[in-house]
C-alpha cells in the first residue's frame, strides 16, 4: 500500500515512466563523463521504487519480478546504466527476500531499505585468479566472538562509492573449500574502499562499478542464514538474467523507436515512396518480438517455480535461464545494428535525435556480464544429462 491506495502494476509503470523522463535527460552526460546516474536514482528513490519487490510486512509492495522486469525495461529506454544500477539493486533484494526473511538483523534491513530507499551494492567477482566465476571465493570470513572481519580485493563493486550497502561473497571461514561461500551485507558506515582499477569502459559507463580492496567489520549476524550457492542457484543467476534480459531488451526498444521515427520523417518527406529502410525496420520488429517472447517465458516460468526448490534446482529451468540470458544479449546487438542501418550516418553521429552509439556500446555488455562462454560451456554440461523439454507447455 501507499498513501494513494493500493500498489498496481499500473501505477508501478507510471512512476518508473516519470524516473525515465529525468533518466533520459542525463543519460547522454552520464554516459559521456563516465559518472553515476544521480538524477535517476534520486528519482527512483522519490518515486519509492528501491524496495517495491519487498514483502509489505517490511514496508515493500509485494511486486513480482515480473513487475520489477517491466520497470527495467522502461528505465532501458531512457538511460541503460541507470537500468543497470536497478536491476542489480533488485537483484540483491531478491537475495534478501528469499534468503534471509527470519533473521532479525536482515528483516530490520528490509524495513530500512523501504523507509530509507538504500541502494545495495554487489561484490561477487575477486582478483587472484577466480575473476568472474560468482560460485568461487578466495577471501573468508574471520571471526573473532560475535565481530567478522573481511577484506575482499574486488575486481568490480558495482557502484560500489554510490551504495548504501553491499552484499560480499566470500568463503565461509578460513578452512573452507573455494565453493563453500557465504554472502554478508555490510552497511556503509562498517566498510572502507580501497579504489584499485577505474571504471574507464566503452558502455554501460554510468554504473561506475569500480575496482576495490573491501575491507569490513560487522557481526555474524549479517552473514546470510542460507548458503550462497544456494542462494545463487536458485535466485541470484535466474533473476539476474531475466532482469538482465529486460533492461537490455528495453534499450532495443528505444534503438527501434529511433529507427521508426527516423523512416517515418523520410517517408513524409517523400510521399507515396516506401523509404529505403522500411524493410529493416520490419525485420527489426520481428527480432524484437522473438526477444520479448523469449523474456516472457523466462519471467512466467520462473514465477511458476518461486517457492519450489526442486524446480529451481533442476537443470532443465537452468538451461532455460542460461538460454535466456545468451539468446537476449546476443539478439539485442543484431537489432541495434539494423536500427543503425537504417538511420546511417545520422544514427552514427552523437547528439542527433537518432543517435545509437550509446545503445550499441551499452548493448555490447550484454555477452560479457557473465560471459556467454561460461554460461553456454556450463549448459553443455547439463545437457550431457539433461532432455530439452520440446512441449510448447513446458
Amino acid at each position: 500500500m501507499t498513501a494513494a491506495g493500493p500498489v498496481t502494476a499500473s501505477s508501478l509503470s507510471d512512476r518508473a515512466t516519470r524516473v525515465a523522463k529525468s533518466a533520459s535527460e542525463w543519460a547522454d552526460k552520464v554516459d559521456r563523463e563516465a559518472r553515476f546516474p544521480a538524477e535517476a536514482l534520486s528519482a527512483l528513490k522519490a518515486e519509492r521504487l528501491m524496495g517495491v519487490m519487498i514483502p509489505a510486512e517490511f514496508g515493500g509492495e509485494n511486486a513480482s519480478l515480473t513487475e520489477v522486469a517491466d520497470i527495467c525495461v522502461i528505465l532501458g529506454q531512457a538511460c541503460g546504466s541507470a537500468a543497470m544500477v536497478y536491476a542489480m539493486h533488485q537483484i540483491q533484494i531478491a537475495s534478501l527476500c528469499g534468503y534471509a526473511v527470519g533473521s532479525g538483523w536482515h528483516e530490520d534491513l528490509l524495513r530500512r531499505i523501504c523507509d530509507e530507499q538504500l541502494l545495495i551494492g554487489s561484490a561477487t567477482s575477486e582478483a587472484g585468479g577466480i575473476g568472474g566465476n560468482l560460485r568461487n571465493s578466495i577471501c573468508a570470513i574471520e571471526s573473532e566472538g560475535d565481530r567478522i572481519r573481511l577484506e575482499k580485493d574486488a575486481t568490480v563493486i558495482s557502484y560500489g562509492e554510490a551504495s548504501d550497502a553491499i552484499m560480499v561473497t566470500s568463503r565461509r571461514h578460513a578452512e573452507a573449500a573455494a565453493g563453500d561461500q557465504v554472502s554478508t551485507v555490510f552497511m556503509k558506515d562498517q566498510y572502507t574502499l580501497e579504489k584499485t582499477s577505474n571504471w574507464d569502459t566503452l558502455g554501460m559507463r554510468g554504473t561506475c562499478s569500480d575496482g576495490f580492496i573491501f575491507r569490513g567489520e560487522g557481526s555474524k549476524e549479517q552473514i546470510l542464514p542460507r548458503p550462497f550457492a544456494e542462494i545463487a542457484a536458485q535466485s541470484m543467476l535466474a533473476v539476474s538474467h531475466l532482469l538482465w534480459s529486460a533492461l537490455w531488451y528495453g534499450i532495443a526498444v528505444d534503438a527501434f523507436n529511433r529507427s521508426q521515427s527516423f523512416v517515418k520523417a523520410a517517408a513524409r518527406k517523400n510521399p507515396g515512396q516506401t523509404p529505403p529502410g522500411a524493410l529493416r525496420v520490419a525485420e527489426a520488429a520481428n527480432l524484437l518480438q522473438q526477444i520479448k517472447g523469449n523474456v516472457v517465458s523466462g519471467l512466467k516460468q520462473f514465477e511458476q517455480a518461486k517457492g519450489n526448490p526442486d524446480a529451481l534446482n533442476a537443470m532443465s529451468f537452468a538451461v532455460a535461464m542460461n538460454n535466456i540470458k545468451v539468446g537476449t544479449s546476443q539478439s539485442i546487438l543484431t537489432v541495434i545494428n539494423h536500427c543503425m542501418l537504417i538511420c546511417g550516418i545520422m544514427g552514427y553521429k552523437n547528439g542527433t535525435p537518432y543517435s545509437l552509439g550509446r545503445h550499441l556500446r551499452d548493448a555490447h555488455s550484454a555477452q560479457l556480464m557473465i560471459s556467454n562462454d561460461r554460461i553456454l560451456g556450463n549448459t553443455s554440461n547439463m545437457l550431457l544429462v539433461n532432455k530439452p523439454d520440446p512441449s510448447l507447455a513446458g
